[in-house]
């Protein structure tokens, strides 16, 4: 299984969804919007995202940390 988190700096359920990936041993590759990508970017990959963050499992969208949990139990 092979993770996308799409995040932002000082997010507390972006720490808490990489956090809950890392303890599954799920890879994930972070795409931070303050750093290396942009909003726009994010919005191109989930045009209706609204909050962060918007994670991907496998190419297919999952939604926040709350939906991340619940996939993953």
């Amino acid at each position: 299984m092979r993770a996308v988190v799409w995040s932002k700096n000082a997010c507390p359920f972006c720490d808490q969804a990489k956090k809950l990936l890392a303890l599954k041993g799920i890879e994930y590759e972070e795409r931070n919007i303050n750093k290396n990508f942009t909003r726009e970017q994010l919005l191109e990959a989930v045009p209706e995202a609204r909050t962060l963050p918007q994670i991907f499992l496998d190419d297919k969208l999952i939604g926040g940390f709350t939906e991340l949990k619940k996939h993953l139990k």
